[in-house]
């Protein structure tokens, strides 16, 4: 489980140019880029390395000041935005998992056929046809973009929020792709997540209970810079791959995943309030969202 990405974030810029497009920029630019041309509008799409920063507002600032350096160098063009929705920043798209964005981590396992039967009480032939159908068939009849899952977006959330990440990040972080395959009884299990944007440092880190969890998750140690950044990415998908295991399973099963909503959440409010209590008095209130190792 390991991401197949560094620590980028990309914003892409607009300028109006009548002419021919120039040719690309030499591979020692101080950042990568890509462009296009439609009519007399020229895209720019600029990739940076931001450490352990997600990198929004770092590369927003340093494309400001590649689109400054631009307008003033080349004579012809005007200024169009600092974003041309393009970069993709929070939408669905497709070509953030061609170019990519962020850190692209694939996960897998191989569960053997007795855990399969006993603990997830499937098999291996079950998933596989079930991904098939759901994920796959099922997301191409609804046009999904680059995406074939169950349920990413819900474990993003959750991580997210406990870790101090920009939370609509999940709108781009929850494409992603799951592979289920019956190999002899074992069920082979994989998601892959191509635009998981995390950060260990920057907004959003200063909250303590953001800072508990990173530092119970490993990722405050001293390491090169990205290092704790990759690390938090692996772990946010791994996170994915076992609530995708697990809701997969339950929908091989009839009625399976409701009987679990009813017995887990469909709890009275007398219930509820009688719970609160109870913690209150034991002086453990919980207030706020933490992650174990």
């Amino acid at each position: 489980m390991t991401p197949t990405s560094g620590a980028a974030s990309s914003k892409r810029s607009t300028a109006s140019r009548a002419t021919t497009p120039a040719s690309p920029s030499s591979a020692s630019a101080p950042c990568t880029r890509t462009h296009w041309w439609t009519a007399n509008l020229l895209f720019l799409r600029f990739e940076f390395s931001t450490g352990d920063a997600s990198g929004h507002n770092t590369a927003t600032l340093a494309a400001d000041a590649l689109l400054t350096h631009i307008l003033g160098a080349i004579p012809g063009i005007s200024y169009g935005s600092i974003s041309a929705n393009s970069c993709t920043d929070k939408k669905a798209t497709a070509i953030n998992g061609i170019l990519g964005r962020g850190k692209n981590v694939v996960t897998e396992l191989l569960v053997p056929r007795d855990i399969v039967r006993d603990r997830l009480h499937t098999t291996a032939a079950k998933m596989a046809e079930l991904n098939v159908r759901k994920n796959l068939i099922g997301t191409l009849l609804a046009g999904g973009i680059r995406s074939a899952n169950a349920h990413y977006a819900n474990m993003l959330l959750g991580f997210y929020l406990a870790t101090g990440q920009d939370a609509a990040n999940i709108v781009q972080g929850s494409q992603g792709v799951t592979v289920a395959e019956d190999r002899d009884g074992d069920l082979y299990f994989s998601c892959t997540l191509p635009n998981l944007i995390v950060g260990t440092v920057g907004n959003g880190k200063g909250l303590d209970f953001v800072e508990e969890n990173l530092a119970r998750l490993g990722c405050r140690e001293e390491r090169e810079p990205g290092e704790n950044a990759r690390r938090l990415a692996v772990m946010v998908a791994s996170t994915v791959l076992c609530g995708e295991l697990s809701l997969m399973a339950a929908q091989t099963n009839p009625g399976e995943l409701m009987r679990a909503h009813v017995a887990l959440e469909r709890r009275s409010a007398t219930t509820a309030t009688a719970e609160v209590t109870a913690t209150a008095t034991a002086g453990a209130a919980a207030t706020t969202t933490k992650i174990g190792r």
